[in-house]
């Protein structure tokens, strides 16, 4: 059982029962809890076929909304479907949560309902990345749940996202690298040299399941070089928007390369099935969905503006991480490393961040 905001994101809940619609013709055994308006969720779904008898509509009237600031939101959740959404999971009702909501609204919410797993300080959000890997993608993380990150939480994002490949790329053994100004050992703070050595040493210890690589640039989040690729959430956040806006740019710039003339129109006509193989290969909207990393439960941050395209994307990852008990390997994972780690715990303090 899936539990879903359906009032999260720029486009609607349309956008969102159009998603659950394509998941749901896919997969004959997935059920949905959704939770909004019951009178617009119910006439949404008349259109819907028998979508309606795989989803419970849960009656949530109040909505988050996406430019909404976290500490405002924490006081006025109650009733939202958003919140009710993250409750099903906590109760147990659900595996999983999706929501196309405020990011940082969803993350503050999660922390309260869900909390933290055991022995993890700040939970992350990891995401998909287009790369020229055997899987196709790499992972990267985090993306913004906060954006500060210390030596620890940085050997913790490494932990979570190796296990994350395990079961997201199918990956036995992923190639973890952090993310710095050079390869060079030399290179970046005394904090990014200290998360490298605390790293270094988890991966070598007995039962470790990944390789640590050493530091990596940002041309590596697109390579074959490494699986997966840690830093902190500022960081992570500004280079994924970055390769947003350059995947649109490129995909507007194709299509423009094509559009003047008959040369243009016939060229394209010609390179058809090529260009098709390229928007398909740079399509966010296939790989849609942050994976919230280090809470009692697991929790799917699709994009804001994502159509049903992308939000069935969002479902199909939520159905995956139901499936294998994700978030208990992932704190199991976490302690086993940490046992064997000489490094205090930092004070936890929310600083993510909070656009949608």
């Amino acid at each position: 059982m899936i539990s879903v905001d359906a009032m999260g994101g720029n486009r609607g809940p349309a956008a969102v029962i159009g998603g659950l619609h394509i998941s749901a013709k896919r997969n004959p055994d997935i059920r949905f809890i959704l939770h909004g308006p019951e009178a617009e969720l119910t006439r949404l779904m008349r259109r819907r076929g028998r979508l309606a008898e795989r989803c419970e509509i849960r009656d949530a009237p109040g909505v988050v909304p996406m430019d909404a600031k976290p500490s405002r939101v924490m006081r006025k959740a109650r009733g939202t479907s958003m919140l009710a959404a993250l409750q099903c999971v906590a109760s147990g009702e659900a595996s999983t949560c999706v929501s196309c909501g405020n990011t940082g609204a969803l993350m503050a919410l999660a922390m309260m309902t869900l909390r933290k797993a055991p022995s993890i300080d700040r939970p992350a959000i990891a995401v998909f990345w287009p790369s020229r890997g055997p899987a196709g993608h790499n992972i990267v993380l985090d993306v913004g749940a906060d954006i500060r990150a210390d030596p620890r939480n940085l050997l913790q994002y490494a932990l979570m996202g190796a296990e994350y490949a395990r079961i997201g790329l199918d990956c036995a053994r992923p190639r973890v690298g952090l993310l710095n100004v050079g390869a060079e050992d030399t290179k970046g703070g005394n904090e990014l040299r200290r998360a490298a050595e605390l790293i270094a040493a988890a991966a070598i210890r007995p039962g470790a399941d990944f390789s640590y690589i050493g530091f990596v640039e940002g041309g590596d989040i697109l390579s074959d070089r490494v699986d997966v690729i840690v830093t902190d959430g500022f960081t992570g956040n500004v280079a994924l928007k970055t390769a947003e806006g350059a995947a649109k740019m490129i995909s507007e710039a194709v299509r423009d390369a094509f559009s003047g003339g008959w040369g243009g129109k016939l060229a394209a006509l010609l390179a058809w099935r090529s260009l098709a193989r390229l928007k398909k290969r740079i399509d966010p909207r296939r790989v849609n969905g942050g994976v919230f990393l280090g809470l009692n439960g697991s929790v799917v941050k699709s994009h804001g503006g994502a159509d049903a395209t992308g939000v069935s994307a969002a479902v199909k990852l939520a159905a995956t991480m139901g499936l294998t008990g994700f978030h208990d390997r992932v704190a199991e994972q976490v302690a086993n490393a940490l046992s064997d780690v000489d490094v205090a715990p930092t004070e936890t303090r929310f600083t993510g961040i909070s656009e949608g």
